[in-house]
């Protein structure tokens, strides 16, 4: 009797491991998951994703594999570059409040072992794109550098860096437009890029107006060494002011051509201009938060009616 209870209690005792190291199994996936998730900065890459994907429909105006490819490519060399630029950045990530529990800064993963993550996403990311033609790699190659090789060294010598950084989030769905087979001089690709590399101006500067400190512990110029905060809000202002108006581009080019959505598109610049105008009578951070978001909604409604429009 005694023998079997000591047999089912041995047999408990090895389950309770089984399941243990299953758990813990399971927690590393998970763990993994998570830092992969935020040094790709997922939320970004996938935006880029996006317009990439953009850029392909109104080129070709159907879904199929091309899109597909070229899409996973831009997601995958993307991830690589966010994760590069995490690398690159760590040491003034780990000053900043907003950016010190990434995963390097963190110690949740090695410089080295992301640096080697990096590399692996560039080039599956640029093999992929190849998939699509020369033209699209290089394009894809010339982003890389621009963001990691450009702008990132810029953002540490000038508080203008974003300007030609800007570059960076206009060649996405320059991309997608080429895989198609667009020409990359095409009036309609290259009013989308003009109205994407405004956006990324005052969305910056909102940024900015709400980290400018944590900014500054990290070593980084920034526009209040030269400007006073009322002066950086108007500037601010003014871009979203451009952003709007850059907006009215996409209609001389037929990219929004329809009654129905050009009057849409006028609706959301107004709205936009009567609510930014908020962070020029409340300087406040809240104020300058929610107008961050705003503008970026601002942004995905575009984009997704002139999609709309296109395909149907």
């Amino acid at each position: 009797m005694s023998v079997s209870i000591i047999t089912s209690q041995n047999k408990v005792n090895q389950n309770q491991k089984v399941l243990g190291s299953s758990n813990n199994y399971i927690q590393s996936i998970i763990e993994f998951k998570n830092i992969l998730m935020e040094l790709t900065k997922f939320r970004i890459t996938f935006f880029v994703t996006v317009t990439t994907t953009v850029g392909f429909l109104l080129s070709s105006g159907k879904f199929n594999l091309d899109l597909l490819i070229v899409s996973l490519g831009v997601l995958v060399l993307a991830s690589g570059a966010s994760s590069l630029n995490e690398y690159q950045e760590r040491n003034s990530d780990a000053k900043m409040e907003r950016t010190k529990l990434r995963p390097i800064p963190a110690g949740r993963i090695s410089k080295n072992n992301a640096l080697f993550i990096s590399i692996v996403l560039i080039l599956f990311g640029s093999a992929i794109l190849f998939v699509n033609g020369l033209t699209v790699l290089l394009l894809g190659i010339f982003t890389l550098i621009w963001y990691n090789g450009v702008y990132t060294n810029l953002k540490t010598k000038t508080a203008y860096a974003i300007l030609p950084g800007s570059l960076v989030g206009a060649l996405p769905p320059v991309i997608g437009w080429a895989a198609a087979g667009g020409n990359i001089f095409d009036s309609e690709i290259l009013a989308l890029a003009g109205f994407l590399f405004v956006w990324q101006i005052p969305h910056f500067w909102l940024l900015l107006l709400m980290y400018d400190k944590e900014y500054k512990d990290a070593g980084y110029p920034t526009l209040s060494n030269v400007l006073n905060s009322a002066q950086i809000v108007k500037i601010t202002f003014a871009w979203i002011v451009i952003l709007v108006l850059s907006s009215a581009l996409l209609i001389f080019v037929d990219l929004s051509s329809g009654i129905i959505s050009n009057l849409i598109l006028v609706v959301l610049g107004i709205s936009v201009l009567f609510a930014t105008i908020k962070i020029i009578k409340d300087q406040e951070r809240e104020v300058y938060r929610k107008n961050f978001h705003f503008i970026n909604l601002y942004v995905l409604c575009i984009l997704f009616l002139i999609t709309i429009e296109n395909l149907v």
